[in-house]
């Protein structure tokens, strides 16, 4: 595997660079999820996440030969704690329309992040060169939550206040309808924030027409 080092990152060949662990490893994703967070992909310098890292930039590289692998490895490893934070502060007992209100919103603060957009943007970027980048991605949230509110469903339904044949599908419609208006116009650049207001409009929408379907 040829790997070029600049400071930026790194070119690469048809082999996907490997992420080593080790003594620091942790040290480093931390420096990088701080800077990441302030500075966006594009923004953050490599010099810049090693120093806040508290490592040389041969170290910060002898983890992630990649600025896009350590990225997404601090993506992972937030979309994982922003599911966790979702799943912890869910009531499997309380009734339909308090949980996707609650799982609608946490879902969409997130996904219209700025950092959430930069995780799907970078996504589909590299999804031809490096399509475990995304694979990876899906698993560490978006598989979780559409797992536990599958389960959440079988258990509404079990109690008379939902009805549904396919849950995965329920799971999937519920997010695709919190993405309505305000999702598209994000990634397109026609607008380049959305208000609390915003994420209200859409998410009490999406409530009330998966409701209107699947709601006994």
């Amino acid at each position: 595997m040829l790997l070029t080092v600049y400071d930026t990152g790194i070119s690469m060949n048809d082999a996907t660079p490997m992420v080593r662990k080790g003594r620091k490893f942790d040290q480093v994703l931390e420096g990088a999820r701080i800077i990441f967070m302030a500075d966006g992909f594009e923004g953050a310098s490599v010099d810049d996440i090693a120093r806040e890292a508290g490592v040389s930039k041969a170290t910060l590289y002898s983890y992630f030969p990649d600025k896009r692998l350590l990225f997404m490895e601090v993506a992972n490893q937030e979309c994982a704690r922003q599911s966790q934070s979702a799943i912890d502060n869910l009531d499997m007992t309380a009734k339909p329309r308090a949980v996707l209100a609650q799982t609608g919103r946490h879902f969409v603060r997130f996904i219209t992040s700025k950092f959430g957009q930069q995780v799907f943007r970078i996504c589909v970027a590299e999804s031809d060169r490096f399509p475990e980048i995304g694979r990876a991605f899906y698993q560490s949230g978006p598989a979780r939550m559409r797992a536990v509110m599958t389960e959440y469903f079988a258990e509404a339904m079990a109690r008379g206040e939902l009805h549904m044949d396919d849950l995965t599908l329920a799971s999937d419609q519920f997010g695709e309808l919190c993405k309505a208006d305000i999702w598209p116009r994000l990634m397109f650049g026609v607008i380049d924030h959305v208000t609390p207001a915003d994420i209200d409009r859409v998410v009490d929408g999406a409530v009330e027409t998966f409701m209107a379907r699947y709601g006994t």
